[in-house]
């Protein structure tokens, strides 16, 4: 384990690797799964005040779900979360010609309309954080959906957390990011 501040930092974050391959599991992460993606409070927030601007991109079954529920709904276990379609898919959901599914509110940060890229908890997977009173501890999620991306990150030998450098700056900042790199590097030589 690696700790940095108050971030207990699983091993298999620096040992396992990943990267996505999207052509293989067509964005199952956003389908599958008993609720949808985790959200702060801050994000609720955002959600509520970029809808307006990112409903043009989502699909018309999402919609009416955010219409009828609201931009965010609760879960017991992860909270404030997003709302999901017949207990499947996101209501931010997207799904291109190819059956790839995406998100709309990062197709609509991509073109400039909004500047929130997505939660965090998606740009962040496969990290799933859990708070404690007084600590994070982030960890590797394993899901047989993602059998293919660990293929992917083998073949390519990237690791989770190079994979997801974004998401952790995003997330923690640019120090954290620099220290666990170099803690990673100088632990696998």
């Amino acid at each position: 384990m690696i700790i940095i501040d108050d971030k207990y930092i699983s091993d298999e974050v620096i040992e396992e690797q990943f990267v996505c391959n999207l052509s293989a599991c067509k964005g199952a992460c956003c389908v599958a799964g008993d609720c949808g993606a985790p959200l702060d409070k801050a994000e609720v927030k955002t959600l509520k005040k970029i809808y307006p601007l990112i409903k043009s991109y989502l699909r018309e079954d999402g919609i009416k779900e955010i219409e009828h529920t609201g931009t965010n709904t609760i879960d017991d276990e992860y909270g404030y979360v997003t709302p999901i379609v017949n207990k499947g898919i996101c209501a931010y959901a997207t799904i291109d010609n190819n059956g790839i599914v995406g998100c709309g509110i990062e197709k609509a940060y991509n073109d400039g309309v909004v500047d929130f890229k997505k939660p965090v908890s998606c740009h962040l997977y496969p990290i799933r954080i859990k708070k404690y009173e007084s600590f994070e501890a982030v960890n590797y999620d394993r899901w047989d959906l993602c059998k293919a991306a660990c293929k992917n990150g083998k073949t390519l030998q990237v690791p989770v957390y190079r994979f997801l450098k974004d998401a952790l700056i995003r997330k923690y900042g640019t120090e954290f990011y620099e220290v666990l790199d170099k803690i990673a590097r100088k632990e696998h030589k």
